[in-house]
């Protein structure tokens, strides 16, 4: 890391447009394959983006939710491989800080703040996938040191380049716990990254535990019932997957204003774009400073919505250009189905469903 770099120290620094430029100049190249983007979480670090999502005393910024929703707009624009890949390793800076497990905390934030050391999310197991399941996907046994771990967290992204999984795992009785799993024990598994439709680059894949110890010193809360659901670094269901979907839609309308002003005929099409992004970024922004303009449900089903639109609206402006790799239209279009399916409750996949099927709801 090149510590005489420039550091972000606001969502105003003009250094965050200097940043997103050259995100954006790799952003191809970061969701063509499942390849670590090394040289975008490099700048990530050499701009000071991971101090932003933690308090003072670790070596973070502490801006506050709005600013870091901004921040996360910016730079989904940019690139959204590179910023979803943030929003797991900062999801689990952020679990960590929120525990009150003092002395891991005073050990893992401050490298994690400078970028030297990562931390990713294993929790999907225990949200919204494999629920269903009669058995724990991912079994943790209490022992007089700790915990035995058993079984699969299925989707975690960049564990290939990480120290740290923030792990979920539930007990037999179906109490749910959270931890730290350094990925150097034995028995921890790294599995190769998935080929994905779109954002190839998180390497996101599997990590098996095949009776890992653990103890109790890596405990960050539990084992209780319904722990995500709660407070303590175990909440879910907050606002930046809105905040990426509208940062892609961001950047497909910008590409049908820059159309617009070469074939007028795209001009209406622009604007109303415009004025649906606004709408929702403003939505998004009061819900963020605490405000009710909608629930975060209806947020989400409107960004949605709205990235599935705009991108192919995009890619039919681009025409046949739009369809050859490489084009940022095919690939906007191509990123916006990940909506379809990261962290998507089930009120929200069926109001897709019926927008899809041209029912009322």
């Amino acid at each position: 890391m090149n510590d005489q770099a420039p550091s972000v120290v606001s969502v105003d620094d003009p250094t965050l447009d200097e940043l997103c430029a050259k995100l954006a100049e790799y952003a191809a190249d970061a969701d063509s394959a499942p390849r670590w983007p090394q040289r975008q979480m490099d700048l990530c670090a050499q701009y000071g983006v991971y101090r932003w999502f933690l308090p003072r005393e670790y070596g973070g910024l502490g801006w506050s939710e709005p600013e870091l929703l901004q921040g996360y707009y910016r730079l989904g624009a940019a690139c959204q491989t590179t910023t979803f890949i943030l929003t797991q390793l900062t999801g689990a800076a952020r679990r960590i800080a929120a525990s009150e497990n003092e002395a891991l905390k005073r050990e893992l934030l401050p490298p994690l703040a400078r970028g030297e050391q990562l931390a990713t999310l294993g929790i999907s197991h225990l949200t919204t996938s494999r629920r269903h399941w009669k058995r724990p996907p991912l079994l943790a046994t209490e022992t007089p040191a700790g915990f035995l771990l058993e079984g699969t967290s299925p989707w975690v992204t960049g564990a290939v380049a990480s120290q740290y999984v923030v792990l979920g795992a539930e007990t037999e009785d179906r109490r749910q716990l959270m931890l730290v799993l350094p990925l150097e024990l034995p028995g921890v598994e790294v599995k190769p990254p998935l080929e994905l439709v779109a954002l190839s680059g998180s390497c996101t894949g599997a990590v098996e535990c095949h009776r890992v110890e653990v103890s109790q010193r890596w405990l960050l809360a539990g084992p209780e019932p319904e722990l995500m659901r709660k407070g303590g670094g175990g909440a879910t269901g907050g606002l930046q997957t809105s905040t990426l979907a509208l940062a892609l839609a961001r950047a497909a309308v910008d590409y049908l204003l820059e159309q617009a002003r070469l074939r007028p005929d795209l001009a209406p099409v622009a604007s109303r774009f415009q004025e649906e992004l606004e709408l929702r970024h403003a939505e998004l922004m009061e819900l963020a400073a605490g405000g009710s303009p909608c629930t975060k449900e209806q947020l989400r089903q409107g960004a949605n919505s709205l990235v599935l639109r705009a991108t192919q609206a995009a890619l039919a402006a681009a025409k046949g250009t739009g369809f050859v790799r490489g084009h940022p239209a095919g690939r906007w279009a191509a990123e916006a189905l990940f909506y379809l399916v990261w962290s998507c409750p089930q009120a929200v996949m069926q109001a897709n469903l019926c927008q899809l099927a041209g029912l009322e709801q």
